[in-house]
């Protein structure tokens, strides 16, 4: 005779599962994956493969041989963490840092609190900022992009960077862009230096568009992080705008892109309420912004994104969704 599983009603069927949930991200990750393709060439390539095989293969060995688990690497959520790692380091790491960085990810940050929807933090970026943190010069020697497959990449500043070594030397903002040739348009589609995921906003914004057109996430998150950062520089660029830089700017530059559309809204990780969602991206933003201004590094969305995730189980008590039914 058949088990019967009893469970309270209502009993609500969706044809949605974690494995089509993490096909659509892998699906809105693509264009910003294929222009890191073009304009880091093979070597990206193989940092993503390695990233990914690292994934798969620490979480299939956890969950078969420690949790003694039948295998979980088939819901994909293995590979999305793999793509954002390999995206959320600079091309010319060397591959067993990215070994090293999904063990992190993987063994510690997620497998350790019992797998998918438990973990507590989003496990690629524990992964990137533990390299960080280990790795220095690996995470923080950037170069420029020279175009398609073998090109001779030249090394330099990320934006954020070459602002930020600008601004101690005694120059302006201004000077400091003029001097750099950056522009709003090339910032959008295609940045210079930086992590495979700092390449092109465009791409990434394109990606965020399908999730939301696909319904797989919610927009209010990553909308608020947006808002804050540009409110937040629009406030301070306008008290002293040699001192500071502009919204446009800090939207386009660094991770930001990439952490507000794809990292922040992580379903296991943020909140479940809208306006937990609301309040979890206006502290990013914030964060964001401060550590951007004030800090030591010229980013702060990786430390941003994994300081509110860990307010998210009071934000969840704080700000309740609606029961089943009521109105």
């Amino acid at each position: 005779m058949g088990k019967l599983i009893i469970s309270p009603s209502p009993h609500i069927h969706s044809k949605d599962s974690t494995r089509s949930l993490m096909l659509d991200v892998v699906i809105a990750l693509l264009p910003a994956v294929l222009v890191s393709f073009v304009f880091y060439g093979w070597r990206e390539i193989l940092l993503m493969a390695v990233s990914i095989a690292s994934c798969l293969l620490l979480e299939w060995s956890i969950t078969r041989y420690l949790l003694k688990k039948p295998s979980t690497i088939g819901d994909l959520s293995a590979v999305v963490t793999g793509i954002l790692l390999a995206l959320n380091v600079p091309y010319t790491t060397p591959w067993w840092v990215l070994v090293i960085g999904a063990v992190v990810a993987m063994g510690i940050a997620k497998m350790t609190f019992g797998g998918l929807g438990q973990n507590i933090w989003n496990p690629a970026l524990v992964g990137r900022v533990f390299l960080l943190v280990s790795f220095p010069t690996y995470m923080t020697t950037w170069s420029q992009p020279q175009g398609l497959f073998g090109a001779d990449a030249v090394t330099g500043p990320t934006p954020l960077g070459a602002v930020q070594e600008g601004l101690m030397s005694g120059a302006s903002v201004q000077d400091i862009m003029a001097t750099q040739g950056y522009d709003y348009a090339t910032l959008l589609y295609a940045n210079i230096g930086g992590s495979a995921g700092e390449l092109c906003a465009l791409a990434l914004l394109a990606g965020f568009v399908y999730l939301c057109c696909r319904r797989v996430i919610k927009p209010w998150i990553t909308l608020s992080i947006f808002a804050t950062v540009a409110l937040t520089a629009l406030i301070f660029w306008g008290i002293n705008p040699d001192r500071f830089t502009g919204p446009v700017f800090n939207l386009l530059t660094g991770g930001l892109v990439l952490g507000a559309c794809f990292m922040a809204t992580d379903y296991v990780t943020s909140p479940m309420s809208v306006w937990g969602g609301v309040i979890f991206g206006v502290g990013i933003g914030l964060l964001t912004m401060m550590i951007r201004y004030f800090g030591s590094y010229p980013e702060g969305v990786s430390f941003a994104i994994l300081i509110m995730n860990s307010f998210v189980p009071l934000l969840n008590m704080a700000f309740k969704q609606k029961k089943f039914g009521r109105k």
